[in-house]
């Protein structure tokens, strides 16, 4: 039996400068504050709210970055989601040092997968609630782009 989905939007975000927490008893901590950014897709578009959003990123010993992720999507309608996320990057030294110099790497290059989550009292949004999503994305000179998807 092979997993089915369907697009449920492409998400942009917008990224302050990285504040280097730095040696943890967990690894390399990296916290990257969301500036903002919007989501778009055929049943649910908006903007990501620029007051709340962080990604709590982890580079663990074998060198994959662990990404902990909350956001408020803020939908066309006014209706607010709260989306979280965790996820895995995984890439050759090199790719590495391409997106930390800022350089375009094509997101076939390395591995960037999450699984997102949302959480709403929207009655409009509240299908979101229930389902399982997965997303594929990739780093941006200025953030990230994901194209997510619902898991049927």
């Amino acid at each position: 039996m092979s997993l089915q989905s369907r697009h449920l939007f492409t998400l942009f975000l917008t990224l302050h400068p990285a504040l280097e927490l730095g040696q943890t008893p967990a690894g390399s901590r990296r916290i990257f504050p969301v500036s903002g950014g919007y989501f778009e897709g055929a049943r649910l578009k908006g903007e990501v709210s620029p007051l709340i959003g962080s990604d709590l990123l982890l580079v663990r010993a074998d060198g994959t970055f662990q990404q902990d992720v909350r956001l408020l999507l803020v939908a066309d309608d006014g209706g607010l989601i709260l989306m979280t996320y965790r996820g895995v990057r995984r890439s050759s030294q090199a790719v590495d040092e391409r997106l930390a110099r800022g350089e375009m790497v094509d997101p076939s290059e390395y591995y960037l997968r999450t699984t997102p989550y949302f959480e709403t009292a929207a009655p409009h949004h509240a299908w979101l609630n229930q389902i399982v999503a997965v997303a594929k994305g990739g780093r941006r000179p200025s953030g990230v782009e994901y194209d997510v998807f619902e898991i049927l």
